[in-house]
């Protein structure tokens, strides 16, 4: 198989799970859900998608976990997994998060750093760095659950939406730095400095 055809077939691979923003509407046909339980894992696939730190973090995090070692490297879907639910979960249990807003901008301008320096961590370091950015992340997905929502269909739809996120960018880290590193490094110090707006905002 040619490098571009594999580099293809690892796109599509993680791009797999994006799918369920358009095949959750399916959720909604008369006999299976409630329209609001339907309501529920759609709302939770859109959330990450709608706000820019959300977005920005999960990127640059899958842009630069493709570098690390492979036990991190592996490991980074559950960390992202368990880091959302964790959050989440603290957020229903009604425990706060002290700054969480500015935790979530803290994490947008740390992982553009991660990236624009390429910088290889130690797999327990860079594991423990990322639970504690999607921890923030999870706490404020669970924080905007609605009244009468199903949290555990909310939760299926945001983690979906993270790890496919996290993992697209993996995939395009990768064919990027065939190219030119330059680009890695553009696209983390921009990621840097839309988190320290964030933080100032």
């Amino acid at each position: 198989m040619s490098m571009s055809r594999l580099h293809m077939r690892h796109l599509i691979l993680a791009l797999t799970p994006l799918a369920l923003l358009f095949a959750g509407s399916a959720l909604a046909h008369p006999g299976h859900l409630s329209h609001s339980h339907a309501g529920s894992f759609m709302a939770g696939l859109m959330h990450p998608l709608t706000g820019l730190d959300h977005l920005l973090a999960m990127a640059a995090i899958g842009l630069w976990s493709f570098r690390q070692a492979g036990a991190l490297r592996r490991a980074m879907p559950l960390l992202i997994a368990l880091g959302m639910l964790a959050g989440a979960s603290l957020a229903w249990m009604g425990v706060p998060l002290l700054g969480v807003e500015f935790g979530i901008a803290s994490s947008v301008l740390l992982a553009g750093v991660l990236l624009a320096t390429l910088v290889r961590l130690p797999s327990v370091l860079g594991g423990t760095l990322v639970f504690a950015f999607i921890l923030m992340h999870g706490h404020a997905h669970g924080s905007e659950l609605a009244p009468g929502a199903s949290a555990l269909l909310y939760a299926a739809g945001f983690v979906a939406t993270s790890v496919a996120i996290t993992l697209t960018g993996r995939v395009l880290g990768e064919w990027l730095s065939r190219r030119d590193n330059r680009w890695l490094r553009g696209i983390g110090a921009a990621t840097a400095a839309a988190g320290g707006a964030l933080m100032m905002g």
